[in-house]
């Protein structure tokens, strides 16, 4: 494996910064606490903020306290504290997992000081499985517990929901996030790990590193479909794609409770149930950490208590209820919505697991890259004459050879340009054996002729429809300002019309790229051709295509 995720995310760390004000400076009569937080509590800490701004609270010294919040990933926003492209007040990750992590590398670099001390949480959720209703039943729920040993031998046994009395359902598929980019996906890998060694606590680096652990994960990692840095995609794909997408995904319970909001979800026609695995899960318990930074003054750190007390006071925390959180005072009782009615149990989790060591966490997180799904990816490039304006393709080579730098020797790749034609480049093929000439080939690519788009993102999927469903994730990077001008007449109404009757999970995903600026680029076509797929598409200029193509790579 030739990438490092965390030299990774420092790279896209200092390409983010520019874009994320967080310790700028502020009016004489005002002091400014900026926190960067886990955006999964966005919606509650946005409302509360808000409120709390509007009342002009003051400092014991007589200044006006202002916060400034900026929803991020916790992985993300831990990266880019380390690498100094951030300075916020106040850091609230999703999940205290990460502070021995944070405290560890901030450590080697400070001589071994701590950055994160006293951190008290501020709302709770634990992590889930959310699976929907029917399909819980018929693996036993409610009566039996079901857990990640369920899981994997549900992947491993050959069995299907035939199985299970349910043919119509075909295969179990399965989803988490990114481990190096996503919470919910390092709490994923963790509490797989515990499963393994039977454990609940006390976690070893020998316990992660025995065969049957690494096994147990990749057994785990067979029915996943992709992954991805965001909890919230999974959650939003599968209460809107339904059964067909996803069996189960790895989500926080305040997610399940969402899933019954009609308007947000007005077309869900079948309840989704929040599993607590009985081998034991985590909080995601949203640490607030007033960072022991030289770049945080004691007037700073006093306006960030104020607000820490404020957001635990009992308004607040009522408030989060409403938001499908549960209240980190054990004063607040909880209520509606976190009721049965809502897929969810107030009296679980039954089990929690403790937080292992940044040197455990470290050997889990290569255990899983060694034992991760592999992709099969077929790069679609636009090398049209229009991608010399703006310096568009030497930037799109540029961070197309950084995203093959992060997949593995074992992954397969193939890459397809097109101007006027379409020119298979490499064929889909293991990438460890051709990694050097593929990125000299990328290199030596110019523009010329028209755009033929449609037709040749259809062949790459027709090529891709060729390789076994299920066995690796299969996916189609696209690259383009989508002006196609040279496919056939009737290309885009076939082309999503294949997309769209292959609803499955495990079904060939389209990301797309809307690349340039200007109303030459056809942002709705690219966005209907990876929405029908099941993916996402993005937009980018030249000067962050790198960090575009990082995103996708998250999905593998």
């Amino acid at each position: 494996m030739r990438r490092s995720a965390p030299v990774l995310l420092i790279i896209l760390a200092i390409l983010l910064s520019a874009c994320v004000p967080l310790g700028g400076n502020s009016p004489d009569n005002t002091v400014t606490v900026s926190i960067a937080y886990g955006s999964e509590k966005r919606a509650w800490l946005e409302a509360v903020t808000t409120t709390f701004n509007n009342q002009n609270i003051e400092t014991s010294g007589g200044k006006r306290i202002q916060i400034d919040a900026t929803p991020l990933g916790s992985n993300d926003s831990l990266q880019q504290i380390l690498a100094g492209t951030i300075q916020p007040t106040v850091w609230s990750p999703a999940s205290g997992i990460l502070i021995p992590v944070a405290n560890e590398r901030w450590g080697a670099a400070n001589s071994g000081a701590e950055l994160v001390g006293d951190a008290p949480p501020i709302v709770l959720s634990p992590v889930v499985i959310a699976m929907w209703e029917p399909m819980a039943r018929a693996l036993g729920w409610p009566d039996q517990s079901i857990g990640w040993a369920d899981l994997a031998e549900l992947t491993t046994s050959g069995k299907t929901w035939a199985d299970y009395g349910y043919p119509e359902w075909g295969t179990f598929q399965f989803g988490h996030t990114h481990p190096d980019y996503s919470n919910s996906g390092i709490t994923s890998i963790l509490a797989m790990a515990y499963a393994a060694n039977n454990k609940t606590r006390g976690l070893t680096v020998a316990d992660v590193q025995r065969p049957q652990t690494g096994e147990f994960i990749r057994d785990v990692q067979r029915s996943i479909i992709h992954y991805g840095e965001s909890t919230g995609f999974f959650a939003d794909q599968m209460f809107t794609r339904g059964p067909s997408y996803l069996s189960a995904a790895v989500m926080y319970e305040n997610l399940v409770v969402d899933s019954y909001n009609r308007e947000r979800y007005p077309t869900l026609g079948t309840a989704v149930v929040a599993i607590y695995p009985r081998e034991g899960t985590f909080w995601s318990d949203h640490p607030y950490a007033i960072l022991n930074a030289p770049w945080v003054t004691d007037e700073q750190r006093e306006a960030a208590v104020i607000f820490r007390d404020y957001l635990l006071d009992r308004p607040q925390q009522e408030q989060a209820l409403q938001f499908g959180f549960r209240p980190a005072d054990a004063n607040v009782p909880i209520s509606a919505p976190i009721v049965p009615q809502n897929g969810v149990d107030p009296t679980q989790p039954q089990t929690l697991l403790d937080v292992p060591s940044a040197e455990v966490i470290a050997a889990v997180e290569q255990s899983w890259v060694s034992n991760k799904k592999r992709v099969d990816v077929i790069v679609v490039l636009d090398t049209s004459g229009s991608m010399e304006e703006e310096g568009r393709l030497e930037s799109a080579k540029r961070a197309l050879s950084s995203f093959i730098d992060q997949l593995g020797d074992d992954d397969g790749i193939g890459l397809t340009i097109f101007g006027s034609n379409a020119t298979v480049v490499s064929p889909l093929e293991p990438l460890g054996s051709k990694r050097t000439d593929l990125q000299t080939r990328i290199g030596g690519l110019f523009a010329r002729g028209n755009t033929r788009m449609v037709d040749t993102v259809a062949e790459a999927y027709a090529t891709l429809s060729e390789m076994p469903s299920g066995e690796r994730i299969r996916a189609v990077v696209v690259l383009s300002d989508g002006a196609d001008n040279q496919s056939a007449p009737d290309s885009v109404d076939r082309l999503l019309n294949i997309l769209r009757a292959d609803e499955d999970g495990t079904s060939i995903k389209v990301f797309t790229i809307a690349y340039g600026t200007g109303s030459d680029v056809n942002v709705d076509l690219l966005r209907m051709i990876s929405e029908a797929s099941g993916a996402k598409t993005y937009q980018s200029s030249p000067g962050a295509i790198e960090q575009i193509y990082r995103e996708i790579a998250t999905f593998f």
